[in-house]
């Protein structure tokens, strides 16, 4: 070492743009410029999600049940591997997130919690009806069955399917999901340009 007190340059770090953006965190809820949150997580409406939106939710979701599952030890008759492919299963689970997040923001008030619980015994029951109801299993899952009113078209009928790879299949049905979203937007917006 030198006793000149000469100074070594620190190397220059190359700015690497992060594949994430990593101001937004679907845990949390949206983010605003300085990295503030946004007020309380709001409900979410499955039907009104862009493409963009529906991929955050779905992973945010898929996360927060996999952890549900594991820390309560749920069986696959509340929450099967493919809840996914059922809208029913769905709602519930995204509400019961929501409600979880909610309960556990630092701003909640002390009994929030105990709420939560509450409100996630009774879910339980509807979770198991819906999963009996739709008839997904362990490794095979079909279309919820759906009932034709009169003057309905009688549905095809449903077949169970083998599932080798839960993830895989995630992932690929909600490939599908945020394509068929991102079309519709794009037919959209250029019903829009055709207009002008």
């Amino acid at each position: 070492m030198s006793d000149d007190n000469q100074s070594v340059p620190e190397p220059e770090i190359e700015d690497v743009e992060d594949e994430f953006d990593e101001s937004y965190d679907p845990d949390t809820g949206e983010v605003t410029e300085n990295n503030e949150p946004d007020g309380p997580p709001h409900p979410i409406n499955w039907n009104l999600l862009t493409a963009d939106a529906a991929e955050e939710e779905w992973l945010a979701l898929n996360k927060w049940v996999h952890w549900l599952r594991r820390t309560y030890g749920l069986p696959i008759a509340v929450i099967p591997p493919f809840w996914h492919r059922h809208p029913e299963l769905v709602w519930e689970l995204s509400a019961l997130h929501l409600h979880w997040l909610c309960a556990y923001d630092p701003e909640a008030k002390g009994t929030a919690p105990l709420a939560w619980h509450h409100e996630f015994t009774e879910a339980q029951e509807r979770l198991r009806h819906w999963t009996a109801a739709c008839g997904t299993r362990l490794n095979t899952d079909r279309p919820t069955r759906q009932i034709a009113w009169p003057g309905e078209t009688d549905p095809k009928p449903v077949e169970d399917i083998t599932i080798p790879n839960r993830e895989e299949d995630f992932v690929a049905y909600m490939h599908a999901d945020v394509q068929a979203r991102r079309a519709e937007e794009d037919e959209f917006y250029s019903s829009l340009a055709g207009e002008v």
